[in-house]
């Protein structure tokens, strides 16, 4: 969905239509001139609570920027979690046209609105870039008896199972989901607003298991506080070392999460183009290499309108896996 502005009286003749469009073309190529303004501070939505994925995302992002002084005016970072990222997209949909709301996208920026009746679409949003896709893994507790994946579809297939991820009908959900159609196990989802939340239960023995990006979770990992089963992705990444793919025993499920940058819906060309370009920059500090790394995420660098395309061709993926697995109408 789209929305546009429009201005102007049924009174005005072809004269004053005249004298005022002369002054904004005049005026367009300062506006671009002078994007981004140091007097305007960023109002930075990040759409889930501090500690996830996409708040580790954004904030990387900020501290490059600043870093490289990338960006002259101040920042401001916000969680606004809820419903799935509902309320914090939501409130940047709200600031149609703003050159200065800008948010970072996951997998649920794709499937919450597939599932709730949210005013906006992905491509409702002005692209900036996908920037990389990242896949999950499957972690017990490190106490748990179960020591490996064959174990813990076994478990699951004789004793009721319950998975945690965060929020409710997103990549979290789907990866489990097809995974346990795949290994003929069932299993019930407990959603979460934060990975802090669903690791608290995890670790208080209130989950039996739960999904999480490797970069989230690798502390607890490396500690043995969390011990990985299964890694969803096609390759499994050198710090989840030993660690099989779903692929690798035979249920794969090629999904993953697209995690990108966008501004405000219809936002001025010329702050999607400054975006762009900085991000063009952002991408090759070694700064951003090393989250990339840290984060065993998979390089994946789409701009603008291409980025829209992918995030169009994803959710239309999605929702064929959704309703597959009933979680749609």
């Amino acid at each position: 969905m789209e929305l546009t502005k429009t201005l102007g009286r049924r009174m005005l003749g072809a004269a004053c239509a005249a004298a005022i469009a002369a002054p904004l073309a005049v005026a367009t190529p300062a506006i671009a001139q002078s994007y981004p303004s140091a007097d305007e501070t960023l109002d930075w939505t990040i759409a889930f609570g501090p500690g996830g994925g996409n708040d580790i995302m954004a904030r990387s992002i900020i501290e490059i920027l600043n870093k490289y002084d990338l960006y002259d005016g101040e920042i401001s970072a916000e969680n606004r979690a809820g419903g799935s990222g509902a309320v914090g997209w939501g409130y940047l949909f709200g600031q149609d046209g703003n050159a200065y709301g800008i948010s970072t996208t996951s997998g649920s920026f794709v499937t919450t609105p597939l599932q709730a009746d949210t005013p906006w679409q992905p491509e409702s949003f002005t692209p900036v870039a996908l920037l990389a896709t990242d896949d999950l893994v499957l972690v017990v507790n490190g106490d748990s008896e179960i020591d490996t994946i064959d174990e813990f579809i076994a478990n699951a297939k004789a004793n009721p199972t319950n998975i945690g991820g965060t929020g409710s009908v997103n990549v979290d959900f789907i990866v489990p989901t097809l995974f346990a159609e795949k290994a003929g196990f069932e299993f019930d989802y407990v959603s979460f607003n934060s990975m802090s939340e669903q690791t608290t239960a995890l670790l208080s023995n209130a989950l039996d298991a739960m999904v999480g990006n490797p970069g989230e979770i690798l502390g607890l990992i490396e500690s043995g506080d969390l011990k990985p089963l299964v890694f969803s992705g096609q390759t499994t990444p050198a710090a989840l070392e030993g660690v099989p793919t779903m692929g690798s025993i035979g249920f794969d499920i090629g999904v993953s999460m697209p995690r990108g940058l966008i501004l405000a819906p219809n936002a001025p060309a010329e702050a999607q183009e400054w975006w762009i370009n900085t991000m063009k920059e952002v991408v090759q500090t070694p700064e951003w290499g090393e989250y990339i790394a840290s984060n065993t995420l998979t390089p994946t660098v789409l701009y603008g309108e291409d980025f829209r395309q992918f995030l169009v061709n994803t959710k239309n993926g999605f929702e064929v896996v959704l309703r597959e697995v009933g979680a749609i109408d």
